[in-house]
Parts: C-alpha cells; structure tokens; sequence
C-alpha cells in the first residue's frame, strides 16, 4: 500500500500510467468489450466499475489541454446523441477532476473499437452498465 494513492490502481495500472506521454490514450473498458481483441495490453481490473476505476486513474492522470477534446465515450449504436447514466457519471468525474477539461465526446462505436486499437492499454473492468467505456487522452504535469 502506499500513502494518498487510490488500492484500485494495481501495480500494473500504476506502471502503465508512469509509463505514458503526453497524448498516449488509455481506454477504459465495460465488461462487455473485446478488450483482448483491441491488440493493445491489457491490464484486468475484473469486479470494478469503470467509473471507479477512471476515478482513480484520474487522481493521477492529467489530461491533455491542448487537445480539443481528451476524453471519449462510445455513442450509443442508432441513438448518436442517446445518453447513457453512465455518460453523466464520467462527466461528474471530470468536472471534478479536471474542471477546466470537461468535455466527454461521443464516438460512433466502430470508430471507438479502431481508436482503442491505437491506445497505450485498455483497462479491462467488471463495469456491466451498456457503453460503460471511455478513453483518456494523458496530459502534462506544469510547473508550480
């Protein structure tokens, strides 16, 4: 254990977070996702919400502000603009998080599966809410 960092970051997870640069994307996936399939490594955070999950990477993880956008969400398939509860929840977490990054973007689901294909990892969760996956677009640390 260690001081003022979240449990559900495991060893793995913390590295890869460590591990990243500015505009590598992480992917934060529902239990339903072919995360195995994505190519990319996968690191297991089976039985956890991807909600607390993202929650906990974001206690670390800047996102990047020279991005229009830095975080994802899959759109829901022949609904585009349909909102899901779980959409509210990722942007509560960025409004907390990263007040001055509060844009969730929505992306067509085929489009989202060859985004994930290019990020650093996905994070594979127990989330089991429908479109329960966003990506993350890592920033930078600026000086005090």
């Amino acid at each position: 254990m260690l001081k003022n960092i979240d449990p559900l970051l495991s060893p793995e997870l913390l590295s890869t977070l460590r591990a990243m640069g500015h505009g590598d994307e992480l992917a934060i996936v529902d239990a339903n996702y072919p995360a195995v399939a994505s190519g990319r490594p996968v690191i297991r955070a089976d039985g956890l919400p991807a909600t607390a999950v993202a929650a906990a990477v974001l206690s670390l993880m800047p996102l990047d502000e020279m991005a229009p956008c830095a975080a994802f969400h899959m759109q829901v398939v022949d609904d585009p603009g349909g909102q899901m509860p779980v959409f509210d929840e990722f942007r509560q977490l960025l409004r907390f998080y990263e007040p001055k990054m509060t844009k969730l973007e929505g992306i067509e689901r085929f489009a989202f599966y060859e985004r994930v294909k290019k990020c650093f990892a996905v994070v594979a969760t127990g989330e089991r809410r429908l479109y329960g996956n966003l990506i993350l677009k890592k920033g930078v640390i600026r000086p005090e």
